[in-house]
């Protein structure tokens, strides 16, 4: 089994963020659509990606997008990779036996989810694909009737892709 595809229902789950609160996935999509990053950190691509989503977290945050980022090790290890990220947003631990990873089929990180508010996967990507995060930013655009500024700068020399 591979990484859900996009016009599939969204597997509901709650977990623990870094700080011990709870998030759940259904409490989340009665708020708005959630944009939910599988990784690990010790993953190359996840460290070349996540400045990206914090970019991307900042354009929308005062229009209330929801990105979670859930991490496949302990809290200290993401407390780390936060920091040194510089990750703002909300991060969540799936920890052994993985249980929400395996019920989205992650292969491969990063692996990206934009679920709608109707609980409908509407986005899947996995790995750095700049064509996968520009669909994204233009999904919100639309979404919260927003105009951000571009997501890469122009004298960034962003690769099309790399594989998670």
């Amino acid at each position: 089994m591979g990484a859900l595809k996009a016009g599939t229902a969204a597997p509901l789950f709650a977990l623990q963020g870094m700080e011990g609160n709870t998030s759940s996935l259904s409490e989340a999509l009665e708020r708005g659509p959630v944009l939910i990053a599988f990784f690990k950190v010790s993953c190359p691509t996840c460290q070349y990606t996540f400045p990206f989503l914090e970019r991307l977290f900042q354009q929308f945050r005062a229009s209330g997008i929801q990105l979670w980022a859930i991490s496949q090790d302990d809290a200290r290890n993401s407390q780390s990779y936060a920091r040194e990220f510089g990750v703002t947003f909300p991060i969540l631990i799936d920890d052994y036996p993985y249980e929400a990873s395996h019920a989205y089929g992650i292969k491969y990180v990063p692996t990206l989810f934009l679920i709608a508010p109707s609980g409908t996967i509407e986005f899947m990507g996995d790995g750095f694909a700049k064509a996968d995060l520009l669909c994204i930013q233009r999904w919100f655009a639309t979404h919260f009737n927003a105009s951000p500024p571009p997501l890469f700068l122009p004298n960034e020399r962003v690769p099309e892709f790399r594989p998670g």
